[in-house]
């Protein structure tokens, strides 16, 4: 065991996961994270009225064991006593005028759907089932990190992952809303592109109904914080430490060497090493300075597209929505005019039902959520004015809770709270670039299927970046896997083994 030091910048989820295996392989870590109470970065949830918002989870890639992430997620303490819902949906979309596509979790019954309500696509649909059948007998391998594997190990990967990498290699050069075009039936033209970011590559909506059709990609009932808290206990049981209202201005260099970190209030920690799980930007260009860069690093944050800025809305309606079947994404209903928000035209309402998890609302209530992508420039000249972002705001509000009348009457009347987070809330929470959400987007314009991004800086010693500003695509398994693998590098360079026990 090492015994020898790490200062780790941010307490998300990637943060907790360098903390957690730091601690398992012997280092003595500190979390420095800016917020002044919660763990868990963008994977939290805030109390409103009696209401639990959920501002994260919607489905935990290796929430079964038939997911190779649930390792993951045992290691690091997370699913201990976690009860767990698999929805029979993961999207239904419906439109204007009453049609429904749902997108089953179950791929038989969604092959019987699809088939039934555009027979005049049977080509293009039995291209994707019998892609989507095969990946629900592949998994994506969690091992060994990237960086340091070696050439027998990127062989092994090649000839037992073959089938898997051909199918994703295929799709990921097509995009959602590529795909969608391909179909003659119109409400599924429509429908693909809503399934999620439409630039995104197809592959991950392949992989993530393998999984649900698995039952290893469930929501943890309690919601996000809940679960960034269980990573939480799991780090400080390992002998953690975890440091709240410590937002990091800079950190310290000498001679081509991380020595520690200086936070806003003058105070400087110093360790053999240092971990930025933070916002990539902020990390690069302003804790040091922009002076660690080169064409490649520059690229990214040049040409690379991160996830769009979203308009969080949250209700709390006095309703049970009990005859409302539950989804894990959430159901799109078309408008009948256009919706725009921050300069963003929207012509579906994304909503959220969570009627699946009585933790979030009182009995006999439910939580509703509404994300709409935005602009992050319009929002943040707006909360200049704090008049009228708050008017701005409000008046959304009053939008979707009129458009939702509509769809489930009286609804107005049962309204009991609303809460609105513009991109400059997650700014000021998280310091995320843009008031992005997920850091970058894997698109076939922008990034080959297999690249990975560095987690080290050219130039500097003794310093890795972990989370999603490193990880295209994102998501909590993705981080945490980060954290983990990061360790798996600074292990390395110790000439330790790594290990998950302790």
């Amino acid at each position: 065991m090492s015994g020898k030091s790490i200062l780790i910048i941010g307490g998300g989820i990637a943060g907790l996961s360098a903390g957690c295996y730091g601690q398992m392989n012997g280092f003595q870590t500190r979390i420095f994270e800016m917020h002044k109470k919660k763990p868990g970065g963008l994977c939290t949830s805030w109390k409103r009225q009696g209401y639990i918002v959920d501002g994260c989870i919607h489905w935990l890639v290796g929430s079964g064991p038939e997911s190779s992430f649930h390792r993951i997620w045992q290691e690091l303490g997370a699913l201990e006593d976690r009860r767990f819902v698999s929805p029979a949906e993961y999207a239904r979309v419906v439109a204007a005028d009453g049609r429904e596509f749902i997108v089953y979790t179950d791929i038989d019954k969604l092959s019987r759907h699809m088939r039934e309500i555009a027979p005049e696509d049977k080509a293009i649909i039995d291209e994707f089932i019998t892609d989507l059948r095969r990946c629900t007998r592949m998994d994506a391998p969690v091992g060994k990190a990237p960086e340091t594997a070696g050439i027998f190990d990127f062989l092994k990967l090649v000839v037992t992952q073959f089938p898997l990498l051909r199918i994703l290699w295929k799709w990921n050069k097509v995009s959602y809303a590529e795909f969608g075009r391909r179909f003659k039936n119109p409400l599924l033209r429509e429908a693909f592109p809503l399934l999620f970011t439409p630039d995104f590559s197809l592959s991950f909506l392949l992989m993530t109904l393998g999984w649900l059709h698995n039952k290893a990609a469930a929501y943890p009932i309690g919601g996000s914080l809940e679960f960034s808290r269980a990573i939480e206990k799991r780090y400080l049981s390992l002998g953690g430490e975890m440091n709240y209202r410590a937002k990091v201005a800079k950190i310290l260099t000498e001679n081509g060497r991380a020595l520690g970190i200086r936070l806003e209030d003058g105070t400087e920690h110093r360790a053999d090493f240092v971990i930025s799980a933070a916002d990539g930007h902020a990390t690069i260009y302003e804790m040091l300075d922009g002076k660690y860069v080169d064409d490649t690093v520059k690229n990214y944050y040049e040409k690379l597209v991160p996830f769009h800025p979203l308009l969080h809305i949250a209700l709390g309606v006095n309703r049970s929505f009990q005859d409302v079947p539950a989804t894990a994404h959430g159901r799109f209903f078309e408008l009948s005019s256009p919706l725009v928000v921050g300069g963003v035209e929207h012509k579906h309402l994304p909503v959220h039902i969570y009627n699946f998890d009585p933790t979030l609302a009182p009995e006999g209530k439910t939580l509703l959520t509404v994300l709409l992508q935005t602009n992050f420039e319009y929002w943040n000249k707006l909360r200049q004015n704090d008049e009228q972002y708050k008017a701005e705001k409000e008046k959304i509000a009053d939008t979707v809770v009129s458009i939702l009348d509509q769809r489930f009457p009286g609804l107005a009347a049962q309204v009991e709270m609303r809460c609105v987070s513009s991109p400059t809330t997650f700014v000021r929470y998280t310091g995320n670039w843009k008031g992005s959400f997920e850091g970058w987007q894997v698109t076939p314009k922008t990034w080959n299927f297999g690249k990975l991004m560095r987690k080290t800086l050219p130039g500097l010693d003794n310093f890795y970046m972990a989370g999603h500003w490193v990880e295209p695509g994102g998501g909590l398994p993705a981080v945490a896997m980060s954290g983990r693998n990061v360790m798996q590098i600074i292990c390395k360079k110790e000439k330790q083994k790594f290990t998950t026990i302790r």
